[in-house]
């Protein structure tokens, strides 16, 4: 394998931790919820969409710091604490729980018995315990707060915001965060979760740009215009051989460190290969990965139509919706590529890396007031999974500069396990407080043990392109 690519492992281990208290955090003076108690918010298409009622689950990882005192743990959970409930004033949403109204739609609501959860752990192993710290690793699974028999997807009535802060013996920490979807699409999380750390450091609120709420903004056209056809939600019939190979096999979570040079030699090829393409890196990059993955798993029949989606951020695209500064809601609208199995093969990368620019850029306003038509004329009950291979990219967002709490850059920030959505591929930062500015980003997906290798190959360019 060439250098500028690595495959990076992580430990397999059992992380015993003890849960020490659960308390509900409510912001510290009174918000627009205090004032009627019949208060209730919008929530916008984008925010609600079948996507989005998920828990974002991530972990930050804190090293002691060497003059930590003997009461290091309280003094944490007490700046953490303080910081949330002063932050919960501006961003009071997050206090608040979800429930269904008509048709399905979602509404937030508020009430004596709500507020985040924070959580309160120990755990008898030590940060150095936990392997290498830069690659997300499913172990990790007990860092983040679930209740006891929660069931998958679960969104109604329950607390928008979770943090666990589990405390090592080595005296650094973790904060792990569970933060409803429905609430703030990754750039608006990223808002919030500066707001936090901010004051957090600072002792007292900052909240640069206050926060905007204006859900009200992509409410549907009446009547509902949809212009487009929608292949990122349509159901596709299953009638290839992926399901069995990454839902019914015990998939590996995997991970690859693609240093920026190899990032840009991709691109580059690309672009030889059609001298009229002009493509971004993540063009580039994300069709290389949807071809290595397809040829790894030898998708079969050769004739049946993947997709592969991607979040587009609409924000930079919106011409006549000027969104107030702040704004944190869902602004993302999926892309999707189509190619069959035979093209993605077959073809050259330049002419994936085409489909993919293609669907990138057929995501415009107009295409988002579509989506938001779509979803009130459709309104997706189940996540379309079939023939799909999903980018999430997270090397978009500030996760190290953000979360700085007053200790530092966190060693880590992102994801744990992807597994449970084995059709989702993750790009991260390289990031973290010991990363020297290294412009590396990391490639996380799950493959069926037999694909590994080959896939690794690919990956690699040691392959036909």
């Amino acid at each position: 394998m060439e250098s500028c690519i690595q495959e990076l492992h992580f430990s397999n281990l059992h992380i015993p931790v003890t849960i020490n208290h659960k308390f509900r955090v409510h912001p510290s003076s009174p918000t627009p919820a205090d004032q009627s108690p019949h208060h209730t918010l919008y929530l916008s298409n984008l925010d609600d969409l079948i996507g989005a009622r998920v828990f974002t689950p991530s972990v930050y990882f804190y090293r002691s710091t060497n003059n930590q005192p003997k009461n290091g743990e309280s003094l944490v959970l007490k700046r953490l604490q303080d910081a949330l409930t002063e932050v919960l004033v501006p961003y009071y949403p997050l206090s608040g729980r979800l429930r269904e109204v008509g048709n399905g739609k979602l509404q937030v609501f508020f009430g004596e018995e709500q507020g985040a959860l924070m959580v309160s752990a120990n755990s008898l192993m030590a940060l150095a315990d936990l392997g290498d710290l830069t690659v997300p690793n499913p172990a990790w699974l007990p860092l983040i707060f679930q209740h006891p028999g929660e069931e998958a997807y679960k969104i109604l009535e329950m607390p928008l915001l979770i943090a666990q802060v589990t405390f090592f013996t080595c005296g650094g920490f973790s904060l792990g965060i569970r933060l409803c979807h429905c609430m703030c699409d990754g750039f608006g999380a990223m808002q919030f979760l500066a707001s936090w750390a901010a004051t957090a450091k600072a002792g007292k609120l900052i909240a640069d740009p206050e926060p905007v709420w204006d859900r009200e903004a992509f409410k549907p056209r009446n009547p509902p215009m949809v212009k487009y056809q929608h292949l990122e939600y349509l159901p596709i019939e299953e009638r290839s051989n992926l399901t069995n190979s990454l839902w019914e096999t015990k998939p590996l979570q995997k991970c690859y460190r693609i240093s920026k040079e190899f990032q840009c030699r991709v691109k580059n090829i690309a672009q030889k290969q059609d001298s009229s393409l002009v493509c971004s890196t993540f063009d580039a990059m994300a069709a290389h990965i949807w071809r290595s993955w397809v040829k790894a798993l030898d998708v079969k029949p050769l004739d049946y139509n993947l997709r592969l989606t991607f979040s587009v951020n609409v924000r930079t695209k919106l011409e006549t919706l000027k969104l107030r500064k702040g704004f944190y809601g869902n602004v993302v609208c999926l892309a999707c590529a189509m190619s069959t199995v035979d093209s993605l093969m077959n073809d050259s990368v330049s002419m994936t890396t085409r489909l993919v620019k293609e669907a990138r850029l057929r995501v415009t306003e107009d295409y988002l007031r579509s989506t938001v038509d779509y979803m009130e004329v459709k309104r997706p009950k189940k996540l379309e999974f079939g023939g799909k291979l999903m980018i999430t990219q997270w090397t978009r967002f500030d996760m190290y500069e953000t979360a700085d709490f007053g200790w530092g850059k966190p060693v880590y920030a992102g994801p744990i396990d992807l597994r449970p959505t084995p059709q989702v591929c993750v790009l991260l930062p390289q990031g973290g407080a010991e990363s020297g500015g290294d412009q590396s980003m990391l490639v996380c997906l799950c493959l069926p043990p037999a694909a590994v290798h080959k896939f690794t190959r690919i990956l690699s360019l040691n392959d036909c392109t």
